[in-house]
């Protein structure tokens, strides 16, 4: 096999290989004279059919795993002598000319096919010990945790029937059952009986409660509303629904109380107990945000230390993905690019400036975590798997068997976990500096935050440990 580097411009290669005829015919040989031990022809003895005969029957689609194996041969002896990390597949061209592969296939012409390459760049790690971050802190107020008591104990309290005739007002509970017809015909979901619904807590489609105020057990009400277009279902946003209820009973809250009672409610056996759980709550949500913003903090000072090429088809796959968040954003809006004041090149820029930085930082993340020898174990993946199952209640074994035969997609469940070990291990290298912060402050959007579709989840690309693992094929 010979194999001859014919193009090597930034990150793409490309490579010439030639099997002789000679080296074809000698492959298939050998297949053959395995095979012959092993096949059982009608009329033939075991292990006494003639290669010659073999052949004529298996010659063509042994030949095929004799240039399959060849091809998997040559790609593997580029990567290990050339020290090369695949970006994506190696694209294998063979020759147009279909004659020409006929008699390679009979093995009386050289074989030569084009293996084309895009690479990984490479890249030495920087000193990240000069790196200085501020580490915005928010402690909980009382104040707040006074306020989460209350709703708790407003969404527990009991509710009783009003005096007969009386109208529901703003804070009642309205047991009700309705149908939603949408262009007279009854839609999925839109129907329901002996339904809780409280007046004022926003709870049902705009404008829904407003219609119920004034209503008496007993009386049927029309509901004209219109969901809005941002609306999950598809299939129902933007669209009127007329809607049948029956009001079967009006109920008025009992007093809020807070007390040990309300602490049993939720399994704990005082209401200190109940308010060290909040505040713990509270605390863990702050903790949650201050952790974002100092990751972000830390990817934006990577990101301004590193700079080489990137893997083009790499960026241009992060690129759709990112485009597509912000296509069906702005159409779950029903908005335009005109109405966020640019237009759809301008934004096309800024987003592939975005899939760029997401490159490459999961590149860099991806380097960081090899040196490091950083690894996820087996026990967190399948901890993030039981927590996925549980998004689909009663699919879970479909769910399940899905990620136990699919590697790619337990690569991209095992990527996150990768990336916050990464990121802990960079922040043990750095200097925080803690800096304390209103509860405003720290959840306050930043204003060069430009693109929040692009950069939700995993703001330094969707997963460097997939790049790392399956560049090395």
């Amino acid at each position: 096999m010979q194999v001859t580097e014919t193009k090597s411009e930034g990150l793409m290669r490309e490579f010439q290989v030639v099997l002789a005829a000679a080296e074809l015919e000698d492959r298939l040989a050998t297949e053959l004279a395995g095979l012959k031990d092993k096949v059982q022809l009608k009329g033939f003895r075991p292990g006494k059919v003639p290669v010659a005969h073999l052949r004529r029957v298996y010659g063509r689609s042994i030949m095929a795993d004799v240039v399959q194996n060849a091809v998997n041969e040559a790609n593997q002896k580029i990567l290990e002598e050339n020290k090369l990390k695949l970006a994506l597949e190696p694209r294998i061209e063979m020759p147009e000319d279909k004659a020409e592969i006929e008699k390679a296939l009979d093995a009386k012409a050289d074989l030569s096919f084009k293996v084309a390459l895009e690479v990984m760049p490479t890249f030495d790690l920087v000193d990240h010990s000069d790196i200085t971050l501020t580490k915005p802190v928010a402690a909980v107020a009382d104040e707040e945790v006074d306020a989460a008591l209350t709703r708790m104990a407003e969404q527990n309290r009991s509710y009783s029937d009003r005096p007969e005739g009386a109208a529901a007002e703003t804070g009642d509970r309205v047991v009700i059952d309705f149908v939603g017809r949408i262009d007279g015909e009854v839609f999925q979901g839109g129907s329901a009986e002996d339904a809780n619904l409280d007046l004022g807590s926003n709870t049902f489609i705009p404008g829904f409660e407003d219609q119920l105020l004034g209503a008496k057990a007993g009386e049927q009400r029309t509901v004209t509303v219109t969901f809005p277009q941002d609306y999950p279902a598809e299939q129902l946003a933007g669209k009127e629904a007329v809607f049948d209820v029956t009001v079967k009973a009006v109920q008025a809250p009992g007093e809020a109380t807070i007390d040990d009672e309300l602490a049993k409610t939720f399994g704990l056996e005082s209401l200190d107990k109940l308010k060290e759980a909040v505040r713990t709550s509270l605390s863990a949500e702050l903790d949650a945000q201050s952790r974002r913003r100092v990751k972000k903090a830390l990817l934006d000072a990577l990101d301004s230390r590193y700079a080489f090429d990137l893997p083009p088809t790499l960026v241009h796959q992060e690129f759709a993905a990112v485009w597509a968040q912000v296509e069906n954003d702005l159409k779950s809006r029903g908005k335009s690019f005109e109405d966020e004041g640019t237009t759809e090149e301008k934004a096309q820029s800024e987003y592939r400036r975005i899939a760029e930085r997401r490159v490459r930082l999961g590149l860099v993340l991806a380097q960081v975590g090899e040196s490091a020898d950083i690894k996820v174990p087996d026990e967190e993946v399948n901890q993030a798997l039981i927590a996925r199952l549980r998004q689909f209640p009663g699919r879970e074994r479909e769910v399940y068997d899905f990620y136990r035969k699919n590697p790619q997609a337990m690569a991209e469940l095992r990527a996150p976990l990768f990336e916050e070990k990464v990121v802990d291990h960079v922040l043990g290298q750095v200097k925080l500096v803690e800096e304390p912060v209103s509860k405003e402050a720290l959840f306050a959007d930043d204003e060069d935050e430009a693109a929040p579709a692009a950069e939700t989840a995993s703001e330094a690309g969707a997963s460097p440990e997939t790049k790392t693992e399956t560049s090395a094929a």
